[in-house]
Protein backbone atom coordinates (compact mmCIF):
# COMPACT_ATOMS: atom_id res chain seq x y z
CA UNK A 1 0.00 0.00 0.00
CA UNK A 2 2.68 2.38 0.97
CA UNK A 3 4.45 1.86 -2.64
CA UNK A 4 1.40 3.02 -4.69
CA UNK A 5 0.85 5.79 -2.73
CA UNK A 6 4.50 7.05 -2.79
CA UNK A 7 4.21 6.45 -6.91
CA UNK A 8 0.61 8.32 -6.59
CA UNK A 9 1.90 11.04 -4.85
CA UNK A 10 4.97 11.48 -7.03
CA UNK A 11 2.72 11.88 -9.90
CA UNK A 12 -0.30 13.67 -8.41
CA UNK A 13 1.45 14.85 -4.64
CA UNK A 14 3.53 17.72 -4.02
CA UNK A 15 0.54 20.52 -4.60
CA UNK A 16 0.50 19.84 -8.33
CA UNK A 17 -0.46 17.00 -11.31
CA UNK A 18 2.71 15.77 -13.04
CA UNK A 19 0.66 14.20 -15.88
CA UNK A 20 -1.59 17.54 -16.47
CA UNK A 21 2.21 19.49 -16.68
CA UNK A 22 3.62 16.60 -19.06
CA UNK A 23 0.23 16.54 -20.96
CA UNK A 24 0.62 20.73 -21.31
CA UNK A 25 3.85 20.63 -22.88
CA UNK A 26 2.54 18.48 -26.04
CA UNK A 27 -0.96 20.58 -25.94
CA UNK A 28 -2.03 24.11 -25.07
CA UNK A 29 -4.36 24.10 -21.89
CA UNK A 30 -8.08 25.22 -23.02
CA UNK A 31 -8.77 27.44 -19.83
CA UNK A 32 -5.46 29.20 -19.83
CA UNK A 33 -5.02 29.97 -23.23
CA UNK A 34 -8.82 31.04 -23.37
CA UNK A 35 -7.59 33.34 -20.77
CA UNK A 36 -4.44 34.50 -22.35
CA UNK A 37 -6.92 35.07 -25.62
CA UNK A 38 -9.15 37.22 -23.75
CA UNK A 39 -6.50 39.10 -22.13
CA UNK A 40 -5.06 39.96 -25.14
CA UNK A 41 -8.39 41.14 -26.84
CA UNK A 42 -8.68 43.35 -23.82
CA UNK A 43 -5.40 44.95 -24.13
CA UNK A 44 -5.79 45.34 -28.03
CA UNK A 45 -9.45 46.92 -27.53
CA UNK A 46 -7.63 49.21 -24.95
CA UNK A 47 -5.57 50.30 -27.50
CA UNK A 48 -7.79 50.74 -30.18
CA UNK A 49 -9.93 52.62 -27.59
CA UNK A 50 -6.65 55.06 -27.15
CA UNK A 51 -5.44 55.63 -30.70
CA UNK A 52 -8.79 56.30 -32.35
CA UNK A 53 -10.69 57.68 -29.57
CA UNK A 54 -13.64 59.78 -31.21
CA UNK A 55 -12.99 63.40 -29.14
CA UNK A 56 -16.57 65.27 -29.34
CA UNK A 57 -16.38 68.26 -31.45
CA UNK A 58 -17.56 71.67 -30.12
CA UNK A 59 -19.33 74.11 -32.95
CA UNK A 60 -16.13 75.60 -34.03
CA UNK A 61 -14.76 72.44 -35.00
CA UNK A 62 -18.40 71.76 -36.82
CA UNK A 63 -18.02 75.73 -38.75
CA UNK A 64 -14.35 74.71 -39.82
CA UNK A 65 -15.36 71.45 -41.37
CA UNK A 66 -17.83 73.12 -43.14
CA UNK A 67 -15.64 75.78 -44.22
CA UNK A 68 -13.86 72.92 -45.36
CA UNK A 69 -16.12 71.71 -47.42
CA UNK A 70 -16.73 74.76 -49.54
CA UNK A 71 -13.46 74.31 -52.05
CA UNK A 72 -14.02 71.59 -53.96
CA UNK A 73 -17.38 72.54 -55.13
CA UNK A 74 -16.44 76.39 -55.62
CA UNK A 75 -13.75 74.83 -57.89
CA UNK A 76 -16.00 72.69 -59.76
CA UNK A 77 -18.90 75.03 -60.58
CA UNK A 78 -16.47 78.02 -60.55
CA UNK A 79 -14.34 75.68 -63.71
CA UNK A 80 -17.81 74.88 -65.01
CA UNK A 81 -18.97 78.53 -65.26
CA UNK A 82 -15.51 79.78 -66.65
CA UNK A 83 -16.92 77.11 -70.05
CA UNK A 84 -20.52 79.07 -69.74
CA UNK A 85 -19.21 82.42 -69.65
CA UNK A 86 -16.67 81.32 -72.03
CA UNK A 87 -19.62 80.36 -74.56
CA UNK A 88 -21.92 83.23 -73.26
CA UNK A 89 -19.62 86.44 -73.81
CA UNK A 90 -16.49 85.13 -75.45
CA UNK A 91 -15.39 88.79 -75.61
CA UNK A 92 -15.52 89.52 -71.64
CA UNK A 93 -14.28 85.77 -71.31
CA UNK A 94 -10.86 86.69 -73.46
CA UNK A 95 -10.92 89.70 -71.46
CA UNK A 96 -10.65 87.58 -67.93
CA UNK A 97 -7.95 85.62 -69.13
CA UNK A 98 -5.76 88.13 -70.87
CA UNK A 99 -5.87 89.28 -66.88
CA UNK A 100 -5.07 85.65 -65.62
CA UNK A 101 -1.97 85.82 -68.24
CA UNK A 102 -0.39 88.48 -66.44
CA UNK A 103 -0.37 86.84 -62.52
CA UNK A 104 4.09 85.80 -62.28
CA UNK A 105 5.05 82.50 -62.15
CA UNK A 106 5.72 82.39 -58.73
CA UNK A 107 1.92 82.90 -57.43
CA UNK A 108 0.88 79.86 -59.80
CA UNK A 109 3.50 78.05 -58.05
CA UNK A 110 1.89 79.51 -54.50
CA UNK A 111 -1.51 78.66 -55.51
CA UNK A 112 -0.53 75.21 -56.91
CA UNK A 113 1.36 74.18 -53.71
CA UNK A 114 -1.78 75.94 -51.32
CA UNK A 115 -3.93 73.74 -53.48
CA UNK A 116 -2.24 70.15 -53.43
CA UNK A 117 -1.80 71.09 -49.55
CA UNK A 118 -5.10 71.61 -48.90
CA UNK A 119 -6.65 68.27 -50.86
CA UNK A 120 -3.30 66.33 -49.58
CA UNK A 121 -4.60 67.38 -46.09
CA UNK A 122 -8.46 66.45 -47.03
CA UNK A 123 -7.01 62.84 -48.20
CA UNK A 124 -4.67 62.49 -45.04
CA UNK A 125 -7.75 63.22 -42.69
CA UNK A 126 -9.75 60.95 -44.48
CA UNK A 127 -7.33 58.13 -44.73
CA UNK A 128 -7.61 58.39 -40.69
CA UNK A 129 -11.13 58.08 -40.61
CA UNK A 130 -10.66 54.91 -42.94
CA UNK A 131 -8.15 53.92 -40.94
CA UNK A 132 -10.51 54.11 -37.68
CA UNK A 133 -12.96 52.65 -39.35
CA UNK A 134 -11.22 49.38 -40.56
CA UNK A 135 -9.45 48.98 -36.81
CA UNK A 136 -12.75 48.82 -35.27
CA UNK A 137 -13.84 45.91 -38.19
CA UNK A 138 -10.91 44.22 -37.22
CA UNK A 139 -11.51 44.75 -33.59
CA UNK A 140 -14.81 42.84 -34.35
CA UNK A 141 -12.63 39.78 -35.86
CA UNK A 142 -11.93 37.32 -32.96
CA UNK A 143 -15.46 38.02 -32.39
CA UNK A 144 -17.11 36.51 -35.29
CA UNK A 145 -14.58 33.83 -35.68
CA UNK A 146 -15.64 32.77 -32.32
CA UNK A 147 -19.42 32.71 -33.57
CA UNK A 148 -18.50 31.21 -37.04
CA UNK A 149 -16.46 28.19 -34.58
CA UNK A 150 -19.56 28.03 -32.76
CA UNK A 151 -22.18 27.87 -35.76
CA UNK A 152 -20.17 25.10 -37.20
CA UNK A 153 -20.39 23.10 -34.14
CA UNK A 154 -24.00 23.01 -34.10
CA UNK A 155 -24.25 21.95 -37.17
CA UNK A 156 -22.26 19.41 -37.71
CA UNK A 157 -22.22 18.14 -34.32
CA UNK A 158 -19.39 15.01 -33.36
CA UNK A 159 -22.66 12.86 -32.60
CA UNK A 160 -24.51 12.18 -35.77
CA UNK A 161 -27.44 10.94 -34.06
CA UNK A 162 -27.80 14.19 -32.07
CA UNK A 163 -30.17 16.96 -33.33
CA UNK A 164 -28.70 20.06 -34.82
CA UNK A 165 -30.30 22.24 -32.85
CA UNK A 166 -32.16 21.79 -29.23
CA UNK A 167 -35.76 21.56 -28.31
CA UNK A 168 -36.74 24.68 -26.80
CA UNK A 169 -38.58 24.01 -23.25
CA UNK A 170 -41.71 24.71 -23.89
CA UNK A 171 -43.89 26.24 -20.87
CA UNK A 172 -47.19 23.93 -20.05
CA UNK A 173 -50.57 25.88 -21.33
CA UNK A 174 -51.69 26.07 -17.99
CA UNK A 175 -54.85 29.04 -17.77
CA UNK A 176 -53.71 32.36 -15.45
CA UNK A 177 -49.72 32.21 -16.79
CA UNK A 178 -50.37 34.33 -19.25
CA UNK A 179 -52.74 37.10 -19.33
CA UNK A 180 -52.49 38.46 -23.37
CA UNK A 181 -52.04 34.74 -24.42
CA UNK A 182 -55.59 33.80 -22.57
CA UNK A 183 -57.50 36.84 -23.43
CA UNK A 184 -56.07 35.87 -27.33
CA UNK A 185 -57.77 32.68 -26.69
CA UNK A 186 -60.44 34.23 -25.86
CA UNK A 187 -61.25 35.95 -29.02
CA UNK A 188 -59.75 33.00 -31.12
CA UNK A 189 -62.75 30.14 -29.66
Amino acid sequence: MGLIERALSLVFGGGRNALAETVEVFRENTEKGAAREATLHQATLAQFGQEFRVKRRGWFDRLMDAVNRLPRPAMALGTLGLFVAAMADPIWFAARMQGIALVPEPLWWLLGAIVSFYFGARHQAKGQDFQRELAESVSRVPQVVDNLRRLEDIAAPDDPDAAVLPEPALAPDRPGDNPALDAWRREAA
